[in-house]
């Protein structure tokens, strides 16, 4: 996935004008699986108190040198930045960059995680916010633990989090029905709009930890479960062996 052109980027433009305005419209969401829903955009400028349990948890934990993938308005990276860690916050949206650096996040890069050139490394990789969804879909496990690889320094950690879509499929006898032969079931398609800025439908992956966890022994990663959330949330440690 490369940057997104501002034309073609509804949640940017959204963060841009609610950081200029203080206000903004609907952001809306479309999927076909699912009914039309929308992001507050309030939301995407939340302070560490008002952060989720789960996201709270991972900020605390991160350590080192922190890499901050689809940082958005940069909530997170700021948060981090006032416990005095050092932060770099990636997104592929320019106009969210924009605003990272408007609102003080120190080193805020306009960057796709899979852009070759970058070769930097870390001890610290946050992927939050359903931060599995980049993978965007099973073919991408392989790609997704060889760039972490990559880019994480021996020791170095992923802090992860995501959901288990299981419960969509729930039966009123507490049993799920699942079609086991079919798609796995937390592939999601998503469109984005923002008044008249559309973007380009895009996969986004909801994991379930056990299928997350074998996937990363495959490619050399340990995983466990740091923190479970309400709703079938959870956030995931995954360590480089050897």
């Amino acid at each position: 996935m490369s940057l997104i052109p501002p034309h073609k980027d509804p949640m940017g433009t959204a963060i841009a004008e609610y950081h200029r305005t203080g206000r903004a419209g609907t952001l809306r969401v479309f999927s076909s699986q699912f009914d039309e829903d929308e992001i507050p955009v309030e939301q995407l400028f939340r302070t560490l108190d008002e952060m989720p349990a789960i996201e709270q948890r991972a900020l605390a934990m991160a350590r080192g040198k922190i890499l901050d993938v689809g940082a958005g308005s940069g909530c997170h990276a700021l948060a981090m930045q006032a416990m005095g860690k050092e932060v770099t916050a990636i997104d592929i949206s320019e106009l969210s960059v924009e605003v990272m650096r408007q609102r003080g996040v120190v080193d805020a890069r306009a960057l796709d995680l899979y852009d070759e050139h970058f070769v930097e490394r870390f001890d610290t990789i946050l992927l939050l916010m359903n931060g599995s969804g980049i993978i965007g879909n099973m073919e991408g496990m392989e790609r997704f633990f060889y760039r972490m690889k990559q880019l994480l320094k021996p020791g170095g950690r992923i802090y992860m989090d995501s959901s288990d879509l299981k419960y969509l499929f729930e039966e009123e006898d507490g049993s799920y029905l699942i079609d086991v032969a079919g798609e796995y079931y937390g592939l999601v398609d998503f469109q984005m709009q923002y008044k008249q800025v559309k973007g380009e439908s895009f996969d986004w992956l909801y994991i379930d930890f056990d299928t997350l966890a074998y996937y990363a022994e495959q490619y050399g990663f340990t995983a466990e479960v740091v923190c479970q959330g309400e709703h079938y949330d959870y956030l995931a440690v995954m360590t480089m062996n050897g």
